[in-house]
């Protein structure tokens, strides 16, 4: 799929759908709600009204569905990206390792 513009090997789809994430490396923390912008095979980005998430986090990411014949997403993903923004949110790359 290379050669076309921005050189990824898979095409992105644009969602924008919410999703609720957990951080696999502490359960014991609250989950928190994200916007899934976009997603790939490998890989999807997240807007999170958060400051910073550590390169590296393992994450769990849930989308639920709307349809009843199509199952919510779940995937286990690191973070690899974090573009931080004035307005207190960040979006984040991530790298998908596991999807259910």
């Amino acid at each position: 799929m290379l050669g076309y513009d921005d050189k990824r090997n898979f095409y992105r789809m644009m969602v924008n759908s919410p999703c609720e994430v957990s951080l696999l490396d502490n359960p014991s923390a609250t989950p928190f709600a994200a916007v899934c912008r976009d997603i790939s095979a490998t890989g999807m980005s997240l807007e999170v009204e958060l400051s910073i998430i550590e390169l590296g986090t393992l994450l769990d990411i849930t989308i639920d569905s709307n349809n009843d014949q199509i199952p919510s997403l779940e995937a286990k993903a690191k973070v690899v990206r974090c573009d931080a923004s004035t307005d207190n949110t960040c979006l984040v790359g991530v790298e998908i390792s596991e999807m259910k």
